[in-house]
């Protein structure tokens, strides 16, 4: 395969142009931490002005409003998830959205009292179980299942479903596993679990702005992710969640003002009415100048259609996966072939991973590392050609020939 012919083919080709490249630099790590584009940057710029210029009257005024910023974004990231707008809403991060829900869904009663998650999933979401575990008085150790992984890498979905026992409260797992990339059949898994009447929810960090989702048609019970890997809002970008029409009416477990009934909220009653939808979720002040890039950057994904960005990953992966068999056939392949089962990103593993990634560095790749030895490679759509991909495997071929790893020394350093 020509990467020039394919590049040729590809109609996001356009949109490359939209972010911020270096001339000398390869960046394969999106899946960690997109990039910046412009219209980002212009939006950010277009909220500081606003600040500068309004004053408090910034909350009511300007072309975007802070005060209704996060149900904005959250309308406008609602096809991504495959949501209706009042279900999903830009707001907190990860790990306190999972506390949100965990807390509003977590109802241990009698013998149904267990928290179902799997050996591979990011640490945050384990930290996050056990704590809400241990705030109702039970033991992590009794109380939280994990559904062992047979190859260290990936997960069986029958597997999973074998574990939904009739001692599961509640179910949460990652849509693509952060490590090897493995996409789960998340509309198999959310009937498994509504068949045994558990409650399932979904981290979908490393599936959102990569492919499309349905969590509504399928009946997932609640989601959340990050902004800034895939969708490119920048180093610590909010968060955001979606919870299934089918549950606001309940109780949100922790709540804050930003759960108010917009024209409830400077009431400043000691009691709270709630939104009647998602927005009742919400805990705190928005953080505005970390929403602000995502009105632009899903600006873009609105032109490009998530349809087209999957299509084109999984291109992209798939001719990194040729190329690497070609060329480096010492790195093994621990990601899923089955586009169906891909997310977006290539897993490679090796002894000297570290210090393969320390190398394709040097050269001007920009790599992920995840111990003890995983390198992670994300071309991503919109902003990496097949020219890219070529590249990478060409340098990638001449550091595994020369062994130039060796130059390097072990370990990682403290940021993967």
């Amino acid at each position: 395969m020509d990467y020039r012919k394919l590049d040729q083919q590809d109609s996001l080709s356009i949109f490359r142009n939209e972010f911020y490249l270096k001339e000398d630099q390869i960046y394969m790590d999106g899946n960690s931490l997109g990039l910046l584009s412009k219209r980002a940057e212009n939006t950010l710029l277009q909220s500081i002005n606003d600040w500068k210029n309004y004053g408090i009257d910034g909350w009511t005024s300007g072309d975007n409003p802070w005060f209704y910023l996060s149900e904005k974004l959250g309308e406008k990231s609602a096809t991504l998830v495959g949501g209706k707008s009042k279900e999903v809403i830009v707001t907190g991060s990860i790990t306190s959205n999972l506390h949100q829900l965990i807390s509003t869904f977590y109802c241990p009663s009698g013998t149904k009292s267990k928290i179902l998650a799997d050996e591979l999933t990011f640490p945050s979401d384990i930290y996050a179980i056990k704590s809400q575990i241990e705030l109702r008085g039970l033991n992590p150790e009794t109380h939280l299942v994990q559904v062992k992984s047979k190859d260290g890498m990936t997960l069986n979905e029958d597997d999973i479903i074998q574990a939904m026992t009739k001692d599961i409260a509640l179910i949460l797992l990652p849509s693509v596993l952060y490590r090897s990339g493995q996409l789960l059949d998340m509309k198999k898994l959310t009937a498994a679990a509504h068949e045994r009447n558990i409650l399932i929810g979904f981290d979908l960090a490393h599936s959102i702005g990569a492919l499309p989702h349905n969590l509504h048609d399928w009946g997932v019970d609640f989601a959340v992710w990050c902004n800034y890997k895939y969708l490119n809002s920048g180093p610590g970008g909010v968060g955001g969640l979606y919870v299934h029409e089918k549950h606001h009416s309940l109780k949100p477990g922790l709540s804050g003002w930003f759960g108010s009934k917009k024209e409830k909220q400077f009431d400043m009653d000691h009691t709270i009415t709630p939104s009647e939808d998602v927005g009742k979720f919400q805990i705190g002040t928005p953080h505005i100048f970390s929403c602000a890039p995502l009105l632009g950057s899903l600006e873009i994904f609105e032109e490009a259609s998530i349809t087209l960005i999957r299509e084109k990953s999984l291109k992209l992966t798939n001719y990194l996966m040729f190329l690497l068999e070609e060329f480096t056939p010492e790195l093994t392949i621990c990601n899923p072939r089955e586009d169906h089962r891909r997310g977006g990103h290539v897993s490679l593993q090796h002894d000297e991973a570290a210090r393969i990634c320390k190398a394709l560095k040097a050269s001007g790749v920009i790599p992920d590392f995840r111990s003890p030895n995983i390198i992670r490679l994300a071309p991503i759509a919109l902003y990496n050609n097949f020219e890219d991909v070529w590249k990478v495997a060409m340098i990638l071929k001449e550091i595994m020939e020369n062994k130039e790893y060796e130059k390097y020394e072990e370990g990682r350093n403290i940021v993967a």
